[in-house]
């Protein structure tokens, strides 16, 4: 029986950095994402297999379990988010339910599923979260919400799940990729916020991979229920 580690939002930057990494250290996994095209690049150069999945779709769960069929799970890292920035009197309930389902709700999903393979494999999942979650920042009450959700799922699901799955959270800033390219719309716009941070730059998907290849594996065998800053320090000292 084949054992791999499940990278969800493997195009993205966090994620195909992610799988990158996991490939060189000669590890298999399976990679979930919504762009077939971008999907099948990444699987021919890493030789990975891969699903075309929707985690907002109500079936996805149903079909993933097909594509995995007879796979033990190793580990499971969800590097799917999003950026909805808007000043809150122009939110609707409808901005908030999508959040949580895209960012809480399926990622709960997932975990239930794979629980038990988890289990007998003394699995690792990693989950990301913001630094919006904890600093405050105007007009992010949407993500700032549901990411905060998730770090309380962090912590929860880290003390009900010991000893057997390990479950930690990263808290990135602003990381360069496609869904914050429409806030980094120019060179000016990315250098003020880059001078935001203390290290006087702006994230990059290999960032917060780095972290997440070391807490998915039996390198951080003594580490659960931990949110972990990957931010240029601008949740600290900025």
């Amino acid at each position: 029986m084949k054992k791999k580690y499940l990278i969800f939002g493997a195009t993205g930057s966090i994620g195909s950095s992610l799988a990158k990494q996991l490939y060189n250290d000669k590890l298999d996994c399976h990679l979930i994402g919504r762009n077939e095209d971008e999907l099948k690049k990444i699987s021919k150069k890493l030789y990975y297999t891969y699903s075309v999945c929707d985690v907002l779709k109500l079936d996805f769960i149903n079909n993933l379990k097909k594509d995995l069929n007879e796979t033990e799970i190793l580990g499971i890292a969800y590097c799917i988010g999003s950026i909805d920035i808007k000043p809150f009197k122009l939110t609707k309930s409808s901005d908030f339910v999508s959040s949580y389902v895209l960012n809480l709700v399926a990622v709960t999903e997932i975990l239930r599923t794979f629980q038990d393979s988890l289990k007998s494999n003394k699995g690792s999942i990693v989950l990301f979260s913001t630094v919006a979650a904890k600093k405050g920042f105007a007009n992010h009450s949407i993500i700032s919400s549901a990411k905060a959700a998730i770090e309380g799922l962090t912590v929860a699901l880290a003390a009900e799940l010991a000893p057997n799955i390990r479950i930690n959270c990263i808290a990135p800033s602003l990381t360069k990729s496609k869904i914050a390219s429409s806030v980094i719309r120019n060179s000016t716009i990315e250098q003020s916020i880059a001078n935001m941070h203390p290290l006087k730059r702006i994230g990059e998907g290999i960032d917060s991979a780095n972290l997440a290849n070391f807490l998915l594996k039996e390198t951080s065998s003594w580490i659960t229920g931990q949110i972990i800053a990957v931010d240029g320090g601008r949740s600290s000292i900025s």
